[in-house]
Protein backbone atom coordinates (compact mmCIF):
# COMPACT_ATOMS: atom_id res chain seq x y z
CA UNK A 1 0.00 0.00 0.00
CA UNK A 2 1.58 3.39 -0.64
CA UNK A 3 -0.68 6.62 -0.13
CA UNK A 4 1.37 10.04 -1.62
CA UNK A 5 -0.49 13.33 -0.37
CA UNK A 6 -0.09 16.19 -2.44
CA UNK A 7 -1.86 20.12 -2.58
CA UNK A 8 -1.26 21.46 0.73
CA UNK A 9 0.20 24.99 1.66
CA UNK A 10 -0.19 28.45 2.74
CA UNK A 11 -3.58 30.07 2.29
CA UNK A 12 -5.15 32.73 4.30
CA UNK A 13 -8.16 32.82 6.09
CA UNK A 14 -11.12 32.11 4.07
CA UNK A 15 -9.34 30.32 1.27
CA UNK A 16 -9.12 27.40 -0.19
CA UNK A 17 -6.98 24.55 -1.16
CA UNK A 18 -7.36 21.09 -2.77
CA UNK A 19 -6.03 18.08 -1.60
CA UNK A 20 -5.03 14.97 -3.98
CA UNK A 21 -4.04 11.39 -2.36
CA UNK A 22 -2.34 8.78 -4.91
CA UNK A 23 -2.95 5.50 -4.27
CA UNK A 24 -1.36 2.45 -5.47
CA UNK A 25 -0.56 -1.08 -4.28
CA UNK A 26 -4.22 -2.24 -3.39
CA UNK A 27 -7.65 -2.68 -5.17
CA UNK A 28 -8.62 1.14 -4.94
CA UNK A 29 -11.71 1.37 -6.11
CA UNK A 30 -13.24 -1.74 -4.11
CA UNK A 31 -11.76 0.35 -0.67
CA UNK A 32 -13.73 2.87 1.52
CA UNK A 33 -10.73 5.70 1.97
CA UNK A 34 -10.51 8.44 4.75
CA UNK A 35 -8.97 11.85 5.59
CA UNK A 36 -7.11 12.76 9.05
CA UNK A 37 -5.11 15.20 9.99
CA UNK A 38 -2.66 16.19 12.96
CA UNK A 39 -2.63 19.31 14.18
CA UNK A 40 0.00 20.81 15.67
CA UNK A 41 0.73 19.12 19.73
CA UNK A 42 -2.52 17.63 18.83
CA UNK A 43 -3.60 13.98 17.70
CA UNK A 44 -4.59 12.32 14.51
CA UNK A 45 -8.42 13.70 13.87
CA UNK A 46 -10.90 12.19 11.28
CA UNK A 47 -11.64 14.89 8.94
CA UNK A 48 -13.63 13.07 6.19
CA UNK A 49 -14.51 9.00 4.78
CA UNK A 50 -16.28 8.06 1.55
CA UNK A 51 -17.13 4.67 0.36
CA UNK A 52 -15.74 2.72 -2.39
CA UNK A 53 -18.22 4.28 -5.30
CA UNK A 54 -18.10 7.54 -3.62
CA UNK A 55 -21.61 7.46 -3.14
CA UNK A 56 -21.85 8.04 0.92
CA UNK A 57 -19.63 10.31 2.44
CA UNK A 58 -18.98 11.34 5.97
CA UNK A 59 -17.26 14.85 8.28
CA UNK A 60 -16.45 15.66 10.85
CA UNK A 61 -18.32 18.49 12.43
CA UNK A 62 -16.00 20.92 12.58
CA UNK A 63 -15.64 21.02 8.52
CA UNK A 64 -18.89 20.03 7.72
CA UNK A 65 -20.25 22.51 4.72
CA UNK A 66 -16.40 23.87 4.10
CA UNK A 67 -14.53 20.16 2.86
CA UNK A 68 -16.01 18.10 0.05
CA UNK A 69 -14.50 14.47 -0.38
CA UNK A 70 -14.41 12.99 -3.36
CA UNK A 71 -12.77 10.15 -5.11
CA UNK A 72 -11.53 8.99 -9.07
CA UNK A 73 -11.71 5.04 -9.10
CA UNK A 74 -10.00 5.28 -12.59
CA UNK A 75 -7.25 7.04 -11.45
CA UNK A 76 -6.52 6.10 -7.92
CA UNK A 77 -7.14 9.41 -6.50
CA UNK A 78 -8.77 10.54 -3.61
CA UNK A 79 -9.42 14.51 -3.39
CA UNK A 80 -10.02 17.22 -0.20
CA UNK A 81 -11.46 20.16 -1.62
CA UNK A 82 -11.41 22.74 1.65
CA UNK A 83 -13.09 26.29 1.51
CA UNK A 84 -14.11 28.72 3.62
CA UNK A 85 -10.52 27.64 5.82
CA UNK A 86 -9.80 28.55 9.03
CA UNK A 87 -6.47 29.10 11.63
CA UNK A 88 -8.07 25.82 13.09
CA UNK A 89 -7.58 23.76 10.26
CA UNK A 90 -4.01 24.11 10.59
CA UNK A 91 -2.53 20.35 10.22
CA UNK A 92 -0.91 17.58 8.21
CA UNK A 93 -2.73 16.29 6.51
CA UNK A 94 -2.98 12.55 5.54
CA UNK A 95 -5.48 10.28 3.42
CA UNK A 96 -5.51 6.61 4.85
CA UNK A 97 -7.79 3.16 3.92
CA UNK A 98 -10.90 2.08 5.70
CA UNK A 99 -13.82 3.68 6.49
CA UNK A 100 -13.45 6.98 9.33
CA UNK A 101 -10.70 5.00 10.59
CA UNK A 102 -8.11 6.87 12.31
CA UNK A 103 -4.49 4.85 11.82
CA UNK A 104 -2.46 4.85 14.82
CA UNK A 105 0.48 5.84 12.30
CA UNK A 106 -0.59 7.05 8.72
CA UNK A 107 1.48 5.61 5.54
CA UNK A 108 2.16 8.82 3.85
CA UNK A 109 3.93 11.67 4.48
CA UNK A 110 1.23 13.68 4.68
CA UNK A 111 0.84 17.24 3.45
CA UNK A 112 1.16 20.46 5.27
CA UNK A 113 -2.17 23.19 4.82
CA UNK A 114 -1.25 25.99 7.07
CA UNK A 115 -4.41 28.60 7.42
CA UNK A 116 -2.57 32.18 8.18
CA UNK A 117 -3.03 36.09 7.31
Amino acid sequence: VQLVESGGGLVQPGGSLRLSCAASGFPFSSGPMSWVRRAPGKGLELVSCITPAGTHSVYADSVKGRFIISRDNAENMLYLQMNSLKSEDTAMYYCATGYCIVPSSPRGQGTQVTVSS
